[in-house]
């Protein structure tokens, strides 16, 4: 139930923040960074903070752990799907865009009659990735160690921390049963429907041989009951779809000459910016001043740089695995239809149910933490790359294909001109939500432990770690300022231009 209400927070998030980055040029110039910045702080980092705010506003009251948990799992699922929302309002094909301008539809009949379909299929698969990695920070929000003190709420977190903390195997594999239960009764009966209607919103001029299936889907079209239960909620959500708020022009209008007075509120609007930031900077560096010393600032960035070139290493190899795989699920209906759900259990299954084993493995082998230890980080986060890949090739136009196979384009030639830049604009999404995470998880996975027995790797995550567990608070704003340098950095110098570029050259209009 905390997962569903966390989806459910997050689906309204996305349409809401996506959207307004999406169509306002200085609301973009705002929030895109904010989302870098978001998805970059450490989850894992600031609990200790959200813990207690909750708490104060529920005294004595278990609603606020709940809330904790339920926020916890909120922003491991909300980043990914609003990007993946983000991404697609920015490639809807110009000929839709017209074609909304002629029927006159107004900008919310256009929200929910051309943005949101358009962005379905790739929707519903990050949602479904989202879904699948919530269940790491289940395990990590439901058993919460703030200043020494171990915060447990029931459910199945709490059942595999204590479980890890007695080394019970048994129990463990009690819970990935559970796990896997509820992943298959999520996937027959939520999002494989999902995928199934999300089909017919694919932008494509012939249709393709095969189509994925939901038997659950068909229960409900063709059951009287399911039709009856479900119309007033399906006519109250046409009605609100059709309300006509304000129409759009028939015509794309000319660009005006710029006034002046729209330069001064441009330089305005840019200087409110600049001092707004320099403002949550000064406090920041305020605050620090009052208990960190320059040394301690160099260590953390050569810490930070140590997880840097883990991140980069992974994504790399993350990137050579998955994009073939996942462009081949999503070519095949068929296959993606029974991959489905073991693709689901893998990135839902905890990356930290892993680390017991390779605690006991680096021991045996007697193997360097700082090398062994760097996997684990990409565990749980690989997925988002292999989800978005699928998405990409499930949305590519069936008459592309058909176009390739007439001109008889194969081999390397099909990957590099037909496919890549086809599922290019769903792989940066997936690959920058994929290197936030990796960074997210490198506060669990550089300090693993089993029973009592716990292994150490020189990194930023272990720092954060470390710190949140000795409820040192000027350390973990420390670590987590800087953490979040490092990614905004490196999305600003590398996932950034290539965002730029898959919006303008690798569009499928």
């Amino acid at each position: 139930m905390r997962m569903l209400a966390a989806l459910l927070a997050s689906l309204v998030f996305t349409f809401a923040y996506g959207a307004l980055a999406a169509k306002s040029r200085r609301a973009e110039q705002v929030l895109v960074p904010l989302l870098d910045i978001l998805q970059s702080v450490p989850i894992l980092g600031f609990l200790s903070f959200t813990v207690v705010a909750f708490m104060a506003l529920f005294p004595g009251s278990v609603m606020g752990l709940e809330l904790a948990s339920i926020f916890a799992i909120f922003t491991s699922q909300a980043w990914n799907m609003t990007f993946s929302f983000y991404q697609s309002l920015k490639t809807v094909p110009p000929n839709l865009d017209e074609a909304a301008r002629s029927f006159h539809l107004s900008a919310w009949q256009r929200f929910w009659r051309v943005d949101v379909p358009f962005s379905m299929p790739g929707l519903v698969w990050n949602t479904m990735m989202s879904m699948s990695g919530g269940w790491f920070f289940v395990v990590a929000s439901e058993a919460i160690t703030v200043n020494n003190h171990t915060l447990m709420l029931p459910g199945i977190g709490s059942y595999v921390a204590l479980a890890i903390d007695q080394r019970n195997l048994t129990a463990i594999g009690w819970a990935v049963l559970t796990m896997l239960i509820v992943i298959l009764l999520y996937d027959q009966l939520l999002f494989r429907p999902l995928v199934a209607w999300s089909d017919k919103f694919h932008v494509e001029l012939s249709a393709s041989e095969e189509t994925p299936r939901s038997w659950f889907l068909l229960v409900l079209h063709r059951t009287r009951l399911f039709g009856v239960l479900f119309a007033p909620l399906t006519a109250g959500a046409a009605f609100l779809a059709q309300r006509p708020l304000r129409t759009l022009p028939r015509r794309m209008p000319a660009a005006p000459a710029r006034a002046p007075s729209a330069g001064k509120s441009e330089w305005l609007w840019r200087v409110t910016i600049t001092l707004a930031i320099a403002a949550g900077v000064g406090y920041i560096v305020d605050y620090l001043s009052h208990g960190v010393t320059w040394t301690e600032v160099a260590t953390v960035t050569g810490l930070g740089f140590l997880t840097l070139l883990r991140v980069v290493v992974l994504m790399l190899l993350a990137t050579l695995v998955w994009v073939p795989i996942g462009v081949w699920i999503g070519l095949h209906p068929r296959v993606a239809h029974a991959t489905q759900p073991l693709a689901q259990f893998l990135a839902a299954f905890p990356a930290n149910l892993v680390f017991p084993f390779a605690v006991v493995a680096i021991v045996h082998w007697h193997l360097t933490p700082d090398i062994w230890l760097s996997p684990l980080m990409v565990l749980g986060t690989q997925w988002y790359i292999l989800f978005n890949v699928i998405a990409g090739a499930s949305a590519f136009p069936n008459d592309l294909k058909e176009a390739a196979a007439n001109f008889r384009i194969g081999g390397w030639n099909w990957w590099r001109k037909v496919i890549l830049p086809g599922i290019f604009p769903y792989y940066v999404t997936g690959a920058i939500t994929a290197s936030g995470g990796c960074w997210n998880a490198s506060i669990v996975a550089e300090i693993a432990s089993w029973g009592d027995t716990t292994l150490r790797a020189h990194g930023l995550g272990a720092y954060i770690a470390d710190a949140t567990t000795a409820g040192n608070d000027h350390q973990i704003v420390l670590g987590i300022v800087a953490m979040s340098i490092f990614v905004i950095a490196f999305n600003r110098l590398l996932w950034r231009p290539l965002y730029g570029v898959a919006m303008r050259r690798m569009r499928l209009d």
